[in-house]
Parts: C-alpha cells; sequence; structure tokens
C-alpha cells in the first residue's frame, strides 16, 4: 500500500500498550483517521491514551467490544483472542483484521530488507538473537526484532536501512498475519502451549504453520519433532524452496547437525549427499546444553540459506550472550552450581533444561496454565536430587513426583510472600551435595507470585548470591 492509501482511511486499533500504541502512531501519520479502543480504563492505560490523544487519535477506553462506525480495517495488537466481540463484529461488516506484524509487512518499501523468521514453542528469543550475531558477523546490517522487543514497525518505517531483518514471531501474531511470506523460515518446535487462547492443539499448529507459507529459499524443521516437518509438507511455498532439517545427530543430505562435537552443515554445500561444511563447534555455544545447541543449529540454517559463509556463523556463535533467566548460571556455592532458568515457562521448556543437568535439585511450581507434569517428571526422574516446589499449583507437580518420583525428598512451600524464593533456595541448598546443579525451571508462570519471568529469575539470582555471601 502506498502512503496515499492511507490518507483519510478509517482505522480501529485494538489495544495499547507495546503493539497498539506504535501502529496508531505509524497510522496517524500516514494520514489515517485512526481510533484505538481498549478494554481496559486504569491508570496506566489513562496515561497512555493522553499521549495519543495529544496526537489527534480517539481512543475509546473500557470498551473494546464495540467496532466504531465506518471502520474500514481493524489493526489488533497480538494477544486479542480471536473470539473477541469486536472481530466477530468486523467479520460481520466485511472488515479486515490485521495485527502489527502483518501492518509492518505492508508499510515496506520497494527493496525492503528479507526477513528470516523464527517461531516454535520455546527457543525463539535466543535463536533470532544468535542469528542476528551471525548476520552482523557476516557484515550485514540487520536487527533482532518483531516479538522480542523491538517493534517490527520501527524496524520497516524507521530512517535505518537494513540487509535482513531477523525476526521472531509468536503465535499470536502469526495468526493476524495472512500475507506475511518470509525470505526463510524455521519452526524450532511444537509443544501445548496457549491453547486456551488458540482453542486447539491443531489450531496452535496451524497458526505456527503459516511462518512457512511463500518461503523463497528454506523452510527450517526440528528433524527431532516431526510436527515441524508436517507444517514443512502442508506449506505452499514459492518453486524452489527447499526442507532443511537440523538435529543434534548426524545429520543427513539437507540437514544441519552434530558430528563429534562440530556443528556441521550438510545442507547449503556443493554436494550434501557426500560432503559436510563444518560451521562451529559445540563449545563456541553458551552454553553448551543440548536445547541450546538446536537453536544454534536452527540460526545456522537461517544464516546460510541467506548466503553466510561458514566463518560467520562460527565468529556469530562466538560473539553471542544469552539473554538473563535462560538456563543462567549464577554462581557455585559450596561445590553445587546455580542455574537460572525462570523462562521454562512450560513443561516442554522444562524439559529440555533438565536435560542438561544430572544431578539436580530442582526449584519447580507457579502458574500451571492447564498444564500436566507426569511426563516431564517421568522423563527427569532418574535426574533429580530433590525437589523444591513453590507457588499456586505446586500440588500438581508434588503429585506427579509422587507418581513417577516417589523416591525423591520434595520440600513443599506453603507461602506466596516476597521470601518465598530465599526460603526455596535454602531448602534447595541444604538437598544438593557437591557436583549437584540447584536448577530452577519452574515448568509454570510466574504470575502468581511475581509480575514476570524476569522477577522471578531475579528473587532467585538475589537469594543464590546471599546465600554466596554467608558461605564465604
Amino acid at each position: 500500500m502506498t502512503d496515499q492509501d492511507w490518507q483519510g482511511k478509517r482505522v480501529t486499533v485494538a489495544g495499547l500498550g507495546v503493539s497498539g500504541i506504535p501502529a496508531a502512531k505509524v497510522l496517524h501519520g500516514l494520514g489515517a483517521v485512526v481510533t484505538v479502543v481498549n478494554d481496559g480504563d486504569d491508570e496506566g492505560s489513562r496515561t497512555q491514551a493522553a499521549e495519543l490523544e495529544a496526537l489527534g487519535i480517539a481512543v475509546r477506553l473500557g470498551d473494546g467490544a464495540t467496532l466504531p462506525e465506518s471502520t474500514e480495517l481493524v489493526v489488533t495488537a497480538p494477544g486479542w483472542r480471536p473470539d473477541k466481540p469486536l472481530f466477530a463484529a468486523a467479520a460481520g461488516a466485511g472488515v479486515p483484521v490485521w495485527g502489527d506484524v502483518e501492518l509492518a509487512w505492508r508499510l515496506r518499501g520497494p527493496g525492503a530488507a528479507p526477513w528470516l523468521a523464527v517461531t516454535g514453542t520455546n527457543g525463539k528469543t535466543t535463536t533470532v538473537r544468535m542469528l542476528a550475531s551471525i548476520l552482523e558477523a557476516a557484515g550485514l546490517r540487520t536487527a533482532a526484532v518483531g516479538n522480542i522487543g523491538v517493534s517490527l514497525l520501527d524496524a520497516v518505517v524507521g530512517d535505518q536501512e537494513y540487509d535482513v531483518l531477523a525476526v521472531e514471531l509468536s503465535s499470536y501474531q502469526l495468526h493476524w498475519a495472512p500475507s506475511l511470506r518470509a525470505h526463510s523460515a524455521a519452526v524450532l518446535n511444537l509443544a501445548p502451549d496457549h491453547l486456551d487462547w488458540h482453542g486447539s492443539m491443531a489450531a496452535y499448529a496451524a497458526d505456527k504453520g503459516r511462518v512457512y507459507e511463500g518461503n523463497q529459499v528454506a523452510c527450517v524443521y526440528n528433524a527431532a519433532d516431526p510436527a515441524t516437518e508436517d507444517l514443512v509438507r502442508e506449506a505452499d511455498v514459492e518453486e524452489g524452496c527447499r526442507a532443511i532439517g537440523f538435529t543434534l545427530g548426524t545429520p543427513g543430505p539437507s540437514q544441519l547437525g552434530v558430528v563429534d562435537g562440530i556443528l556441521v552443515d550438510r545442507a547449503f554445500v556443493a554436494n550434501r549427499q557426500k560432503q559436510a561444511q563444518e560451521l562451529a563447534e559445540v563449545k563456541d555455544v553458551d552454553p553448551p546444553a543440548p536445547h541450546n545447541i538446536a537453536n544454534a543449529l536452527a540460526a545456522a540454517a537461517l544464516a546460510r540459506a541467506f548466503g553466510v559463509e561458514p566463518r560467520a556463523v562460527r565468529h556469530g556463535l562466538r560473539a553471542f550472550r544469552p539473554d538473563p533467566h535462560r538456563i543462567e548460571h549464577i554462581a557455585d556455592v559450596a561445590g553445587v552450581a546455580y542455574v537460572d532458568d525462570s523462562k521454562a515457562t512450560n513443561t516442554h521448556a522444562a524439559e529440555a533444561s533438565l536435560a542438561a543437568y544430572d544431578p539436580i535439585v530442582w526449584i519447580a511450581g507457579g502458574l500451571a496454565k492447564g498444564a500436566t507434569f507426569d511426563e516431564l517428571v517421568r522423563a527427569a526422574a532418574g535426574r533429580l536430587r530433590g525437589a523444591v516446589l513453590m507457588g499456586r499449583d505446586r500440588e500438581l507437580i508434588r503429585e506427579a513426583l509422587a507418581r513417577h518420583a516417589p523416591e525423591v525428598p520434595v520440600v513443599d512451600l506453603d507461602r506466596t510472600d516476597t521470601g518465598a524464593m530465599s526460603e526455596a533456595v535454602r531448602e534447595a541448598a541444604r538437598l544438593a551435595r557437591p557436583g549437584d546443579t540447584v536448577l530452577m525451571a519452574p515448568a509454570c508462570a510466574s504470575m502468581d507470585m511475581f509480575a514476570n519471568y524476569n522477577k522471578r529469575g531475579e528473587a532467585f539470582a538475589d537469594a543464590v548470591r546471599a546465600l554466596a555471601a554467608e558461605t564465604d
């Protein structure tokens, strides 16, 4: 769409916040007549509304259900569920609904930077940041954008010019992005998550699979997760686009994998039937946990699909440093390692984290979001020295431990105050022996006790450092 197409166009933006406000400002700047609707009417919403109203943007607080009169387009925040009355009203009126990603895609100008897109249940942010590091090592102008916290709209309409964008996309964002067509894309893994929003696992997987639609060069899938390969088979891609797998084992043709501690490429080489190209060593990946090696392979596959040389993959992975609260080593205290994986907010992420250490004293619990824990506990039982449980739904984990690891000692903390994490760390230290890892991989969301997983991770780190200070 050209700038002229937006002049006078009546657009309703659904939701304030990190996506709604930039969308409203961009559309207003293009000449659209913008009305923002928002369910909430609290102090924070009123402050945000005042900022937009000062620019001449209309805001309706406390009414996110009614479609403003004469609306020609709805642009929604990704978190708004598809069953919201506003969207039913839009459908009834024949009004299209876009997400902020769709808007960004439509606003790209001629010669715009191609997108390398990443989605999956877990590992998206780490993989996208690894990918951006590799692209930068190749001398390309790039940025990690999307669900990672940097607005795609800012990247698309800003003054900075890019050669390629590394784009993290959630299932919510993909649901509202029907025309997105990436250069290449990866689905890292699929496990039940956000089913209350999508309605079913099939719908969740279908939204994830949208990332492959129209891919030009490569659809990257996880060879250990057949559901991701199924999504590739179902996708309508451009002619010549290839299916590229990644595996923690020896790769076959058209795959990337690991051989004797070396990350190798058998996909983007002259003779993939007989040759493999060394990319990096396992020790170049920080931390070298199995699921993080998988993230590195996915990032490398997307970079190689874009033509990046092997040496840039190595340099980019070496330069990469993970975000906090993702299998982050906090300290060693009395011979015990303390690791913060507060970002493990579901069972799939916790399973990957638990598989990286042995033996473990596990700190877990929080909001289960409808999850069950039998499969997780069954897989980890042989690695557990003990468990310390906290949070609202800790009983579900305790019951799974009783069924599948009855010999593992369990400490059940029946408290949700600010000192609970300190007690959890002390109880874990009591159970641990030298050589063990105390791992906080909650397998649950944090909002029953903490504002977010970052605050939960910070509380863990503070408690560990306090313990270390007492031990010195």
